[in-house]
């Protein structure tokens, strides 16, 4: 494709600004919301998206996604509540950040990467469709079980801390994640009876309670989010927190680079995601790290990391849907929907059929990045604020808002309760110092795990040996093992060195 049809594809989309707009702003409202997912939004705006022209459309659908997806993290570094599962690791550096008074620097780096790592991703999709969009057909089963098992080894980073507890709170919530259906038989576990809960634990209601219902009871009891100290400090905020932020962000560029391709990578498998991308990413960044002993106590890395991979999973996801008419995730499903109400058939023949429509999506989310700039950046100072207002009045706000939330997801009133018997159980965890990271992991990449597992087992008949037949997979393993080989290595040769 010749970059004159790009640049022609670059003003009509910049011409869609008053379509953009609307719906960024939406986007980060929704995204601040814990448990309102895109999909959701788009779903009740079906209508709407019916009844204008597909460009104007998808232009909408792109740019709310886009939106929802960076502005996720606002919660999570703000109260501890990720607005979604793709910024539940944004908590672990983001959140001590805002207790040290640095809120605004730390929602400065997580949109930073947001926006760039979205962008970068984007523009790299734009001018390698044609060979990305093969990636898919090369990750199978065998593939995917080590994709898992790097997100999964998240919780042993966790472990570092304190090994026993991190190792029960991971295998605790891998415990939760085989509740529902058998891959197999189709037969029920551990159901309890419970006909909601034979497609498994919905993750909303997980992701709420361990999250956003157990911190407002932990909030119940101390006055003030921040410290003493960091009240003062975010008291005096003002623009040249801002600044400070832009600039801690350009000089981790090349961090917020290829952990952007992290996400993009793994987005580009259907049915993987933003939760995934950024744990790996997370890991990925510790791992490499020539500090990794200070993750978890308010690094900029550890914000930068799982914030630029949630964004660059967005292009990711829509690769498979537009070349392969195979949706990466469950929002892309129901833009394929409009699509095809449109009369769009999805696949390669899309290219050479319509490829104004095929080239702009991307184009479209492009655009909606570069006004996402303008936007998001000047509110971080007055979003920074929100850790000044008392526990007493901000607690009952987040338990009723969340809660809500969790009904909205299914419409059952059954995941309320749900979500807060996970509240208890998040608020137990808190004060038993039982990390709740590293729960939320094994309920999110267990049920995958055992999927791709599975899958991989019953298309070898059993043999184990499947999971060591691909090139690409043997590669990855080698590269998971050196990943967890890695930190004892330093921590031998730091010791060999001072002894």
């Amino acid at each position: 494709m010749s970059w004159e049809f790009i640049a022609g594809q670059f003003a009509v989309q910049f011409s869609l600004w008053w379509v953009i707009w609307p719906a960024i702003l939406l986007g980060i409202v929704v995204g601040i919301l814990p448990g309102f997912s895109p999909q959701n939004t788009l779903i009740m705006l079906l209508p709407l998206t019916l009844a204008v022209p597909v460009e104007q459309a998808f232009a909408f659908m792109v740019s709310l996604y886009c939106a929802n997806h960076l502005s996720g993290g606002v919660p999570a570094i703000l109260v501890r509540i990720p607005g979604s599962g793709g910024a539940a690791a944004t908590t672990l550096d983001g959140y001590p950040m805002t207790q040290k008074g640095q809120a605004q620097q730390a929602l400065v780096l997580s949109f930073v990467a947001s926006v760039f790592g979205g962008l970068i991703t984007t523009l790299a999709t734009l001018a390698l469709l044609p060979w990305l969009s093969q990636i898919g057909l090369y990750l199978r089963s065998v593939e995917m079980v080590v994709v898992m098992l790097f997100g999964l080894t998240l919780i042993a980073v966790i472990a570092a801390k304190d090994t026993l507890k991190a190792l029960i709170a991971g295998f605790f919530g891998l415990l939760i994640g085989v509740i529902g259906t058998d891959h197999i038989y189709n037969a029920p576990r551990a159901t309890f009876g419970f006909l909601e809960l034979f497609d498994g634990v919905p993750l909303v209601a997980a992701l709420i309670g361990l999250f956003a219902v157990s911190e407002a009871l932990v909030m119940i009891e101390e006055k003030m989010i921040v410290t003493v100290e960091g009240r003062e400090r975010a008291m005096q905020s003002n623009w040249a927190d801002t600044i400070d932020g832009l600039r801690i962000s350009l000089q981790k560029w090349w961090h917020i680079v290829w952990t952007a391709f992290v996400g993009l990578f793994i987005g580009l498998v259907p049915g993987a995601g933003a939760s995934i991308a950024a744990f790996v990413a997370y890991q990925q960044s510790r791992l490499w790290s020539k500090t990794p002993e200070l993750y978890g106590t308010g690094i900029p890395e550890g914000v930068i990391a799982p914030e630029s991979a949630n964004n660059g999973v967005t292009s990711g996801t829509l690769v498979p849907m537009m070349a392969l008419g195979v949706p990466g995730g469950t929002t892309s499903a129901v833009m394929m929907i409009v699509l095809q109400y449109h009369g769009m058939v999805m696949g390669p023949r899309l290219f050479q059929t319509n490829p104004e429509l095929a080239y702009g999506v991307f184009v479209a989310m492009a655009v909606a990045y570069i006004f996402m700039i303008f936007t998001i950046l000047p509110l971080a100072r007055y979003m920074a604020r929100i850790v000044l207002i008392e526990t007493t009045y901000l607690a009952p706000i987040i338990i009723l808002v969340t809660v809500v939330a969790a009904f909205s997801e299914r419409q059952y009133l059954f995941d309320m309760g749900l979500a807060l018997l996970f509240g208890v159980i998040g608020y137990i965890a808190h004060k038993t110092n039982y990390h709740v990271t590293a729960m939320l992991i094994g309920i999110i990449l267990g049920p995958l795990f055992e999927q791709y597992l599975v899958r991989a087992l019953r298309l070898s008949e059993g043999d184990v040996m499947v999971l060591f037949s691909s090139t690409l997979g043997n590669i990855l393993w080698g590269l998971l093992v050196l990943s967890l080989v890695l930190p004892y290595a330093r921590k031998f040769r730091k010791s060999a060195s001072r002894s």
